[in-house]
């Protein structure tokens, strides 16, 4: 039988330092890269890094970056370049033939582009003509047939020029990024805590005794917060893993500023426990987990009473589970889970941090409230070395909502721009990332704007995203490089290429700064420095200025003036969103200023004005799982990519190289199957009970296939697999998402594997 390749490494060390280099140096950016990365992450005119929201610590580090910020900056900072002469020479059908990775290494765009139909190749345009067009097309449509997506990388100061058009032009059709990764968590803390955000601040770490980590690989997603884990655990806290994959970064680190660690002469060992649920197991296991905690342990009642309603639901709905009832669902032993609930009631302070693998299921808003059901036991919200942290992506998806990136608009700002300009915004709800799929497949929608990211290949069942964009009448796509969604085109289509944040922001009145919030709701400013990588860049509050003044001529909003000077941008953003009083006099305060938290504050702004323990809606265990023949596919990141974009093929940790086709599996179940390592094999989607009016659906099932697969062992439960992402996304229709978040559930596929011909 084929064993399990074991990483001989700890986490990080020199493995991460020779790739950082490797990067840079491919990249073609040693030099101009290595100046970057100093400026990483500090205080005083530093930059902020994009490629996670992880914070900054209070201490000065004068190196603070980790391999994922490498390849972002080495990204940016490359050498390559996408010239108009590369598009003369290509197109749009002959750059379709390649791979996600292949157009991720061309480099950066150069100049705005507009799509020829005749040739079918892009072709430059100026940008007061890109500009005049654009808005004549939006002028001769109805608000509601335009939807305007955004990446959680762009600014708060562009996040809040964008946002203002949008509605000013009359809609809140705001589809974003968190729509497809936390919106579980917003939606799920706001009814149970007053708020969406995280109660957990970086001092915490060093007063906890109990870190609990959900559905969450720090080690690839958010590898400087293997620094906060390691104090943890010196101090002697316990960490706790509960994730379906044994990650290796979640077993061993060596830290790459510790010269003891580098030298080979220690390292941090971090999961003192390791739970393997099955995927989409989770709620069934803290269910578990509470209903042993109830049975043994010590709930704080003076908080319960004092801070909290519902908690006789709850314990009635817990005890109506039976033991078989919560192993059976979640995969765990009922001798793990009283583990798991003792430990919790010995320790005096708990964090509970999750990503993704907590939120993208059918019951992502049951798996986040049941955390908080369970920190609230023993009222871990609201002091320090506690509380709840969602660990953000994007490094601004947070800071993008709190500016009013939203369907659902925001009524601060709303009534602040009434009083200031008097503008009129529409008020009711406009399209989430799924109302905007559905749109584009009923023909409603007929212009689509992306702000930064990669649509096309973000979402679920892509494919059909791809065919839809290119029924659209226009659409635009700001970018700083070349992407499959500027070839999933509409019938007239333009590229507006930016600045990135590492790079020099003149305008009239000098250099600017922008802003971004954290995961720990901190804001942090970010000072360019960098040569643009061409003269025909603009920066992204100045693309969405200038289209803002060609869309709404009679605008009393001036946005030039703006334009000019964000910290214009800032005074408004100032009087219109709670928090940011005097935001220009403390942005500059060195790292800039914590935003505050209500929950932290234990003031509950909910429908009871307390903490709310909430009941699961959702069935432990998913009707379609149940059947014997039927394997839980999760998608899952890749070491070598953040979200969309792929640095390189390699997957260090998990003994991959230079492959992304591949399907993980448990070593005994490729064996009990037939089947063989390295064979390939076809993954089918099978969905029961679907409304999906997709061509492909059959018999009320819908049939989404993947080919030609090549199987690899990996650490997993039995039942379960697992694929990269973006390219399983194919697997997973528009219907398939998180009950009332609408998240798509790419953690919890239900398919069928078969040997390919």
């Amino acid at each position: 039988m084929k064993k399990i390749p074991v990483y001989p490494h700890a986490a990080a060390g020199w493995p991460s330092l020779a790739k950082t280099f490797d990067t840079l140096r491919d990249k073609g950016c040693l030099i101009t890269g290595s100046k970057t990365l100093m400026r990483l992450n500090q205080p005083n005119y530093g930059v902020k890094c994009t490629s996670c929201a992880w914070p900054d610590e209070a201490d000065y580090k004068p190196i603070d970056f980790c391999e994922n910020g490498a390849k972002a900056t080495a990204f940016e900072a490359t050498s390559k370049r996408v010239t108009a002469d590369f598009f003369a020479e290509h197109t749009v059908t002959e750059l379709s033939q390649m791979s996600d990775y292949e157009l991720d290494q061309l480099g950066r765009l150069t100049q705005p582009m507009k799509y020829d139909r005749l040739t079918d190749k892009y072709v430059p345009v100026d940008w007061q003509t890109a500009y005049a067009e654009i808005a004549s097309f939006l002028q001769g449509i109805a608000p509601d047939q335009a939807a305007f997506y955004t990446s959680g990388k762009v600014s708060n100061e562009a996040a809040f020029l964008y946002q203002l058009m949008v509605k000013s032009y009359g809609t809140n059709n705001l589809p974003d990024c968190s729509n497809m990764c936390h919106e579980p968590t917003s939606l799920g803390l706001a009814e149970q805590i007053g708020i969406g955000k995280a109660t957990v601040i970086m001092s915490d770490y060093e007063h906890t005794d109990l870190i609990m980590s959900f559905g969450h690989n720090p080690g690839t997603n958010h590898p400087r917060s293997l620094t906060q884990i390691r104090k943890a655990k010196q101090n002697g806290a316990h960490y706790i893993a509960i994730n379906p994959i044994k990650e290796p970064s979640l077993m061993e680190y060596r830290h790459p500023q510790s010269p003891a660690e580098m030298l080979g002469l220690g390292h941090t060992e971090i999961a003192n426990d390791f739970v393997q649920l099955k995927v989409g197991g989770d709620t069934a296991f803290i269910a578990g987990v509470i209903k042993a905690f109830l049975e043994q342990g010590t709930p704080d009642l003076a908080f319960i009473e004092e801070h909290t309603s519902g908690f006789d639901e709850l314990k009635t709905y817990i005890d109506s589970l039976s033991w078989a009832q919560v192993v059976g669902a979640s995969g765990v032993s009922a001798e793990q889970m009283r583990h798991v609930a003792q430990v919790y009631d010995e320790k005096k302070a708990c964090i509970a941090a999750w990503g993704m693998g907590i939120t993208q299921h059918e019951t992502g808003v049951d798996n986040v409230q049941m955390i908080i059901n369970l920190l609230l036991l023993k009222g871990n919200i609201g002091r320090p070395g506690a509380g709840c942290l969602p660990v953000r992506g994007h490094s601004n998806v947070q800071g993008n909502r709190t500016m009013g990136i939203h369907e659902k608009p925001n009524a601060d700002i709303s009534k602040a721009m009434s009083s200031l300009y008097g503008l009129k915004l529409p008020t009711d709800d406009g399209m989430d990332v799924t109302g905007t799929l559905q749109a584009m497949q009923s023909g409603d929608l007929k212009f689509f704007m992306g702000f930064a990211g990669n649509f096309a290949k973000a979402t679920p069942d892509w494919q059909h995203t791809i065919a839809n964009m290119k029924k659209l009448d226009m659409t635009v796509m700001v970018s700083i490089s070349l992407n499959r969604s500027h070839l999933a085109h509409g019938k007239q289509a333009y590229i507006l290429p930016a600045i990135t944040r590492t790079e020099a922001d003149e305008q009239l009145s000098g250099r600017q700064s922008v802003s971004s919030e954290d995961s720990m709701c901190n804001i942090t400013p970010s000072t360019g420095n960098n040569t643009p990588a061409s003269k025909d860049l603009m920066s992204e509050p100045a693309i969405i200025g200038r289209l803002a003044q060609a869309l709404l001529p009679d605008s009393p909003v001036p946005w030039e003036e703006w334009v000019a000077d964000y910290d214009q941008i800032r005074d408004v953003i100032a009087t219109s969103v709670p928090g940011h009083e005097r935001y220009n006099e403390r942005m500059r305060n060195g790292r800039g200023f914590y935003l505050g938290n209500s929950a932290r504050d234990r003031l509950w702004h909910t429908d009871t004005h307390k903490a709310r323990f909430m009941v699961p809606e959702l069935s432990l265990a998913p009707e379609v799982f149940e059947q014997p023949d039927i394997l839980r596919l999760t998608t899952l990141r890749a070491h070598g990519q953040f979200n969309t974009t792929i640095y390189d093929e390699d997957d260090r940790y998990r003994g991959i190289k230079a492959e992304r086709d591949v399907i993980f599996m448990n070593p005994e179940e490729i064996e009990e199957r037939g089947l063989k390592v390295d064979q390939r094999v076809d993954i089918t989607a099978h969905y029961m009970n679907s409304d999906s009016s997709d061509s492909d659906s059959e018999a009320g099932m819908d049939r989404r296939k993947i080919t030609a697969f090549k199987i690899k062992p990996l650490d997993l439960p039995k039942g379960n697999i697992a694929a990269y992402y973006p390219e399983a996304n194919v697997l997973v229709p528009i219907n398939h998402h998180a009950f009332r978040a609408n998240t798509p559930a790419y953690k919890s596929i239900p398919v069928k594997i078969t040997l390919s011909v």
